[in-house]
C-alpha cells in the first residue's frame, strides 16, 4: 500500500498498486487483484484516476510501440505509451498527433479514457475522433479487439469513458502528417467576453488552433489574451533559416535538466496578495507580444509542461479544477456571471483559459466536449469557502444547461453529473463490475 494523489493533490489515500508491464499477462493481473482501476501517468486532476484502499493498475509499464505504417500514419501502440513520446518520435517524421490536451505527459490510454481535446476542437474534434481501434481487457479475463465496424456500441462506452469497461491495452491511432514542428501564431489582447467571441467566430474558418486566457479579476471588462495559430508547411519553415538555430536550441531544453517546483510550500502561492499583480503582469507581458510570430508546437501547445511539478505551488492542501461547457445560446451571460461570481468571492484563478467548441457530435457517450463555450479554472484548496464558490459556479452552468469535465472533477454533486450527461443509463449497460473508482462510487454508486 502506498499513497497516490491525482494532479490536483487533493487527497494521499492509500492504494494497492499493481504494475502492468506484459499486455500478454493483463488478464491474470486484474483478475487476482479486482476490483480496482487503471492508472496512467496521474494527470487527472481530481478523483476518475483514484480508487482509495483498493487496487490500481499501473499501465505506465505498458510503454511499447507495436507497428507503424508510413504510408498512413497508423499507429499502433500499448496504452502505457505517453503523447510526449509520440510527438518527439514521429514529428520529425512528418507525423503528429491530431489532438493533445495543455499537456503531453499523459498516457495514450488516459487520453482515450477521457476523450481529451485540444486548441482545435472546432477543426478535428477530440481525441477519440482519431482512435481507429483498440484491444480492452475486462476483469472476467476477456481480451477484446474492438473498432468502430465491429463493436461501435462498446467503443462509444470506452472512449470517454473513465477506464469504467476494462483495461485498454493498446490502440491504434490515426496520426496526422505536418510539414514541420513550427506554428504561425497570432496574439491578440482582447477586452470583453463580445469581443473574445467575435475573434472566437471570425478565426474559426482560417485559424486551427484557438485559445484564450483570460483575466478573471478584471470584472466586467474581463481583459483577456486571444492566440491562433496554424501549422507551417515544410516549405514556409525552410524559407526561414533563423528557425534551425530555435530549433537546435528547442532540442538543446528537451534534452537539458527541465525547470522544476522543488517543494510544496506551507502555503499556496496563488493567493489573494499574489493574483491581481500577477495576473496585470501577464497581459501586460502577453499584450507587449501580440502580432504574428512562429512558435515551435511544443511551448505553444504545452506551456506549463516546462515546469515539472507545477501543482506543487498551490501549497499543502492542493487545488481545484474546475471546467464547465455550456450551448453557445446564452453562453456568453454564463460565463460572466461565473466571472461576476468569482469576482464577488474573493477568490481568483491564474491559470483561466476561455475557447469554443465546434459544432460537432463527440465519440463517446460520457464524452466531454459539446458544441459551446469552456471557461477551464484552477482554485486553491481553501476548503469550505472555495466549495461555496464552485457551487455557485455549478448553479450557474446547470441553468445554462451545461457540464463539467470529469477529468478534471474531483467533488461534482450527482444531480449535476446526471442532468449534464443524459446517456449515462446507456453507458451503465458497458460497466465492467470489475473496476471501480472514487468517482464513479461517488457519482454513479459503485
Amino acid at each position: 500500500m502506498k499513497p497516490v494523489s491525482a494532479w490536483g493533490r487533493l487527497s494521499h489515500d492509500l492504494h494497492e498498486v499493481h504494475a502492468l508491464t506484459d499486455r500478454t499477462a493483463v488478464a491474470s493481473m486484474l483478475h487476482a487483484h479486482q476490483p480496482g482501476l487503471a492508472f496512467g501517468n496521474g494527470r487527472s486532476y481530481g478523483d476518475v484516476c483514484l480508487n482509495p484502499h483498493g487496487n490500481l493498475w499501473l499501465t505506465t509499464g505498458l510503454n511499447k510501440f507495436i507497428a507503424w505504417d508510413e504510408a498512413t500514419g497508423r499507429l499502433v501502440c500499448e496504452a502505457g505509451v505517453l503523447l510526449c513520446d509520440i510527438q518527439r518520435l514521429f514529428v520529425p517524421r512528418g507525423w503528429m498527433l491530431p489532438v493533445t490536451p495543455g499537456t503531453q505527459r499523459i498516457t495514450v490510454g488516459g487520453a482515450i479514457a477521457n476523450d481529451v481535446h485540444g486548441k482545435n476542437h472546432h477543426a478535428v474534434g477530440s481525441f477519440g475522433d482519431h482512435v481507429l481501434g483498440l484491444s480492452l481487457v475486462r476483469t472476467t479475463g476477456e481480451m477484446l479487439q474492438l473498432d468502430w465496424a465491429n463493436a461501435p456500441d462498446l467503443m462509444r462506452a470506452t472512449v470517454g469513458g473513465l477506464g469504467l469497461t476494462g483495461v485498454i491495452v493498446t490502440a491504434e491511432l490515426q496520426l496526422r502528417r505536418v510539414g514541420s514542428p513550427w506554428l504561425r501564431t497570432e496574439t491578440l489582447p482582447y477586452k470583453g467576453l463580445s469581443e473574445f467571441f467575435e475573434l472566437a467566430d471570425a478565426s474559426e474558418h482560417d485559424w486551427e488552433h484557438t485559445v484564450s486566457w483570460i483575466d478573471c479579476l478584471a470584472g466586467p471588462t474581463a481583459r483577456g489574451i486571444f492566440m491562433r495559430a496554424n501549422h507551417m508547411t515544410a516549405q514556409e519553415a525552410a524559407a526561414m533559416p533563423s528557425l534551425r538555430a530555435t530549433l537546435a536550441a528547442q532540442n538543446r531544453k528537451m534534452q537539458g535538466k527541465p525547470l522544476r517546483m522543488p517543494f510544496v510550500p506551507p502555503v499556496s502561492l496563488v493567493n489573494g496578495l499574489s493574483l491581481k499583480p500577477f495576473n496585470w503582469a501577464y497581459y501586460q507581458l502577453q499584450k507587449l507580444k501580440s502580432g504574428v510570430d512562429v512558435a515551435h508546437y511544443e511551448p505553444f501547445f504545452y506551456p506549463l509542461d516546462n515546469m515539472q511539478h507545477w501543482n506543487r505551488m498551490y501549497g499543502p492542501q492542493g487545488f481545484y479544477q474546475y471546467q464547465s461547457v455550456v450551448p453557445r445560446e446564452g453562453g456568453q451571460d454564463a460565463v460572466q456571471a461565473m466571472l461576476d461570481a468569482i469576482a464577488a468571492s474573493g477568490e481568483g484563478s491564474f491559470l483561466a483559459v476561455l475557447k469554443t467548441f465546434g459544432n460537432r457530435e463527440a465519440k463517446g457517450l460520457l464524452s466531454f466536449p459539446q458544441p459551446g463555450v469552456t471557461l477551464a479554472l484552477d482554485f486553491p484548496n481553501r476548503g469550505q469557502r472555495t466549495l461555496r464558490l464552485l457551487a455557485q459556479l455549478d448553479a450557474i452552468v446547470r441553468e445554462a444547461f451545461g457540464r463539467l469535465y470529469m477529468a478534471k472533477d474531483a467533488r461534482m454533486p450527482r444531480g449535476l453529473f446526471e442532468a449534464g450527461y443524459p446517456r449515462l443509463s446507456e453507458f451503465a449497460t458497458y460497466r465492467d463490475p470489475g473496476i471501480s473508482s472514487a468517482m464513479s462510487r461517488r457519482l454513479m454508486e459503485f
